[in-house]
């Protein structure tokens, strides 16, 4: 365990070999867990000596047949459940034989030891450390060992924005009365508040908030570079999440924000302690031969941090040979907003843009036009970009995550209403065909059907895949790894055509209009019908290479339809063969290119089901 960063020999860490970055980050196909969700490293079939049974449909709720058991089971959900770096490890099979490419894990670092709920890892004590609750330094490295030896890269999520809760308040101003009780609340009000003394590994704030303050590896926070006031902005929790500067000084609720510099994105002057985080992530590539970053909350770092932060870690990278180190900022807004943060910053790609996840859902669901999704990269020239150069590997896209944010107060899975759980094998398809970084969260593959309101309402879209005492579908005591569930068989046959076909990965897009008459050509549209129920039809196209892609939002009937082709790449006669259905039989079934809307070709697509054909 490091107490400074003088600690770390930099050098002598960088005497080895290191993974080269992948050369095209659009060919990869991202799974983002929660590692305390994930594995215990106690599953039977998985782990030597397992013992925890794989999940059965009897098992559905088993953990709410009273109201007693439905309370511990909620309560199980907002505090540590024993995910663990060994149990990762030890499921990398799971997802190479999935077509996974990249991990993409939660923050591993040390969190405040009194805090049993910070098991998402966001509220950081020990930069240096992995929490104990998730293994050691060396299963982190023996974790990215494993997974490079199977070709899968790691990404890490990490912050930069805040720390844990470190320290607290003397706040002065702001009487507030909640719950019947009354008490002063230090809010932003672009002013510092006086500190009681940083927190003692109980939470008290009995250690003295000076410099070099003294205290053990789980008091106030370390390494001791860290433990200086001005390491902090001290100016108590945001309340207004859009108005600047209180989203780039305020806390994140008890999370205490970190001083990372002043001056505009062309003048910033970092502090020192931004600068000990840039060693501290130089740290973590060198150690465990990272690949790439997820970046918590780039909102609230500022351009002038983030564009710092993205050149000194890029240069690192490139000295030791990775020189496509991928950072992904979680960035919320609008494209345009995203590309101009890109663009300014330097960093890799973009996540988290608020239109893309929620128009995707709906597009499958039959819920909204085809056309609100797929215009979000057909109309790229509004952001003066072309969208299969840029959005291609500018932009990670996924389903579901951990906070649905656009959720609002309910939060909920995709398995979780509108016939979710029919459909969602097409919503893994079409984000894994369509443009952008494709991104699973863990246990859509296994339709994971969570959701819920109130306070620490996140907890119901994270629940655990080894069971516990938190499990899926209300359960407790089954685990989720289930190799013969059907979305999770016919995903990895989707992602291995993926990876053998070029244009799925990097080719141009477009939505195609289709026709059950073969004259009348359109877009699905809501037709007597609060629902689409459809065909929706797209094309990649990789310089004289096209593959048609389709879905069908009707879960009931079996349809079949012409569907336009490019007039120019496609010559009366041609021919498609389909490569993908779960339809065997349907499975080398070729079709004709024939003179309709230009060219067409009729497909057959069975209910709720996604199918691939490609030009012979």
């Amino acid at each position: 365990m490091f107490t400074s960063l003088n600690d770390v020999n930099l050098n002598a860490l960088l005497q080895k070999n290191f993974t080269p970055s992948p050369p095209a980050w659009e060919d990869q196909v991202i799974y983002f867990l929660l590692l305390d969700r994930f594995s215990d490293n106690k599953e039977s079939g998985f782990a030597v000596n397992g013992t925890t049974p794989l999940f059965t449909g009897a098992d559905n709720g088993n953990a709410v047949t009273n109201s007693t058991d439905a309370e511990q089971w909620r309560e199980a959900g907002v505090k540590f459940a024993g995910g663990n770096l060994k149990g990762l490890t030890n499921k990398i099979d799971y997802l190479r034989d999935m077509g996974v490419t990249t991990v993409w894990i939660s923050p591993v670092f040390k969190q405040v030891s009194f805090d049993e709920h910070s098991y998402h890892g966001y509220g950081i004590q020990d930069y240096l450390s992995v929490d104990p609750h998730f293994g050691n330094n060396n299963d982190l490295k023996e974790l990215v060992d494993t997974a490079h030896a199977a070709g899968i890269y790691i990404i890490l999520d990490i912050v930069l924005n805040h720390s844990g809760n470190v320290f607290s308040y003397n706040p002065d101003r702001y009487i507030t009365t909640r719950n019947g009780a009354t008490f002063i609340e230090p809010r932003w009000d672009n002013n510092q508040y006086p500190v009681t003394g940083f927190n003692d590994a109980t939470g008290q704030a009995n250690i003295p908030f000076i410099s070099g303050a003294p205290g053990g590896p789980d008091d106030a926070i370390s390494p001791i570079e860290f433990r200086h006031p001005d390491s902090f902005t001290r100016k108590g929790q945001i309340t207004n999440w859009d108005y600047e500067p209180e989203f780039l000084e305020g806390d994140f609720f008890s999370l205490k924000d970190i001083h990372l510099g002043e001056g505009d994105v062309n003048s910033y002057v970092s502090s020192a302690a931004f600068r000990n985080l840039c060693a501290v992530y130089k740290f973590w590539i060198a150690f465990a031969d990272i690949d790439g970053y997820r970046i918590d909350t780039v909102k609230h770092m500022g351009r002038g941090a983030t564009r710092i932060f993205a050149s000194v870690i890029h240069e690192f990278a490139q000295r030791i040979g990775k020189n496509n180190f991928y950072l992904i900022g979680e960035i919320t807004g609008s494209r345009a907003e995203a590309i101009d943060i890109l663009e300014i910053t330097g960093l890799n790609a973009a996540l988290g843009i608020a239109d893309i996840q929620q128009k995707m859902e709906n597009s499958v669901k039959g819920l909204e036009k085809p056309d609100s999704y797929f215009s979000l990269f057909r109309n790229s020239e509004n952001e003066g970009k072309g969208s299969h150069t840029w959005f291609r590997n500018k932009i990670v896209t996924m389903i579901d995550d951990h906070d649905k944010v656009t959720e609002g107060e309910h939060k909920r899975r995709f398995c979780a209403d509108n016939n979710g759980d029919k459909l969602i094998l097409n919503a893994l398809a079409l984000n894994a065909v369509t443009l952008g970084i494709p991104c699973v969260y863990y246990g859509s593959e296994q339709l994971f059907d969570g959701q819920g309101s109130g306070e620490s309402g996140d907890r119901y879209i994270r629940e655990a895949m080894f069971g516990g005492k938190f499990g899926a579908f209300r359960s407790k005591g089954r685990h989720f790894f289930d190799k013969e569930n059907r979305v999770y068989k016919e995903f990895a046959k989707i992602l291995s055509i993926r990876k053998q076909k070029m244009p799925l990965r990097r080719g141009r897009q477009y939505l195609r209009q289709i026709s059950g008459n073969g004259f009348a050509f359109g877009y699905p549209d809501f037709i007597n019908s609060d629902e689409i129920r459809s065909v929706i039809a797209w094309s990649r196209i990789l310089d004289e290479l096209e593959i048609v892609a389709a879905i069908n939002t009707d879960f009931v009937n079996e349809l079949n339809v012409w569907v336009t082709v490019d007039n120019d790449l496609n010559k009366t006669g041609k021919q498609y063969e389909c490569i993908y259905s779960v339809d065997s039989n349907q499975l080398t079934t070729v079709t004709t290119v024939e003179a309709r809307n230009g060219k067409a070709i009729q497909i057959k697509v069975p209910p709720a089901v996604f199918v691939l054909y490609e030009m012979k």
